[in-house]
């Protein structure tokens, strides 16, 4: 493995067997707040053993070690390769699938074949970003199935839910979606809403989002006062952990906005379940030596 391979390796390793602090401190704070005793306590009283016994046994937190989500931002004026980058990543992928950090999990959809190697049409996915920063800055999420089945979007007016074109029915929206996700997404859950922008867009935004820390706030007090209303209001339903009941039922709640256009109103949910893996690394573009 030459350097960038090996720091991308590293990189895997971390975040698919160690849990960010912000997560795991509010799975914590969730089981404190639960009864004692009761199936929804119990059920984070395993979560929080199995966090642990992953990160020391450097094991995968869960067995569906997800969807390979990479987003690379790169310095302006670096001379900087991405076909040179994608490939090292994906002998880095290559490599912690063999030695089981990773599962198999690149299914081509035509013939059900399974690639062995994480590798495939779309398989991992890229996001390459120009900033300011003087570091190339490498983020990782591993984005279980259970959760992306989950997500959803709502094309507002929606008369099912009675929802219309305003705040009151995003509020709609997201409670339905919390409902109907029960304890299937393997909740407690993280929503991040996208209330406009086009049916892609809004979605790919809702994963972006999802880089916020757990209990940071959107800079709209508009919106970060929905946020706090309806992670409040998400977890009075009883859903629990796991859909055994209590009052840990969501972990966080983000929201956020696209310009859309008059004709279109789109309300996009992503869900994150508890093993809620990402992780950043920076690297030295002085160390990206490709002798190295």
């Amino acid at each position: 493995m030459n350097f960038l391979e090996k720091k991308i390796y590293q990189l895997i390793e971390l975040t698919s067997t160690s849990l960010p602090s912000d997560v795991e401190e509010a799975i914590a704070r969730g089981c404190e707040n639960e009864t004692p005793g009761s199936p929804a306590a119990a059920a984070l009283e395993a979560i929080l053993d199995n966090i642990k016994m992953a990160r020391s046994r450097k094991r995968p937190i869960c067995q569906d070690t997800g969807t390979i989500i990479f987003h690379i931002d790169v310095p302006e004026l670096l001379p900087f390769s991405q076909r040179k980058f994608i490939t090292a990543a994906k002998n880095a992928v290559v490599q912690a699938t063999k030695d089981t950090i990773l599962r198999q999990n690149s299914v081509c959809p035509v013939s059900g074949k399974n690639s062995g190697d994480n590798l495939g049409e779309g398989a991992p996915i890229f996001h390459f970003h120009q900033h300011e920063g003087d570091e190339v800055k490498v983020t990782l999420m591993l984005k279980g199935g259970g959760s992306e089945n989950v997500g959803t979007q709502y094309s507002l007016p929606n008369h099912e839910i009675g929802a219309d074109r305003d705040l009151d029915g995003v509020r709609k929206c997201i409670l339905d979606a919390v409902i109907k996700a029960q304890g299937r997404g393997c909740a407690p859950g993280i929503l991040s809403v996208i209330i406009g922008g086009d049916r892609a867009t809004a979605f790919e935004a809702s994963k972006v989002q999802l880089m916020r820390i757990l209990g940071q706030r959107n800079a709209d007090p508009i919106l970060a006062e929905l946020e706090i209303e309806m992670l409040a209001k998400s977890n009075k339903l009883g859903i629990g952990p796991m859909g055994l009941g209590g009052e840990t039922t969501l972990l966080d709640l983000f929201v956020g906005t696209m310009n859309r256009v008059p004709a279109s109103y789109f309300v996009s949910i992503s869900y994150m379940c508890w093993a809620f893996r990402r992780h950043t690394i920076t690297i030295n573009p002085l160390e990206l030596n490709p002798n190295k």
